[in-house]
């Protein structure tokens, strides 16, 4: 889909701090995070719905979730890491992995836009964290 803004990240037409990735999904830093760390995780493929993937999309979709949830975790800190699906932000989907401390941290109103230099710095410890 050419007008769908996760399409073009994942062909890599627009930029985004991209902090991992296979062949058939892409991790990459939410602009406007609830929490340090906060990324979005898609598959590559162009599907609206979540529940209208197949079901080894689906369970590969959050096999790859779990798997980078460790190292998101420990590197940030955080008690948990929370995981959102709501679709409607995008038309695309997209699982939110939010490192949190407490129940009310995945809270969409607390997300913030954060400069090009957060962000960077942000992707360049992640980076490191999801890819050893």
């Amino acid at each position: 889909m050419t007008d769908c803004i996760f399409c073009q990240i994942a062909k890599r037409d627009i930029p985004a701090k991209v902090v991992w990735e296979d062949e058939d999904h892409l991790a990459f830093l939410d602009v406007k995070p609830i929490s340090f760390g906060h990324i979005l995780l898609i598959p590559k493929k162009h599907v609206d719905y979540v529940f209208d993937l197949d079901e080894d999309e689906y369970r590969a979709l959050f096999w790859v979730a779990k798997k980078l949830a460790k190292p998101l975790k420990e590197t940030t800190k955080a008690k948990k890491i929370g995981i959102m699906v709501e679709g409607f932000g995008v038309p695309h989907t997209h699982v939110h992995l939010i490192p949190i401390n407490r129940i009310n941290d995945v809270d969409p109103n607390r997300a913030k836009k954060i400069c090009e230099k957060e962000l960077a710095k942000t992707a360049k410890i992640l980076l490191e964290a999801l890819n050893r």
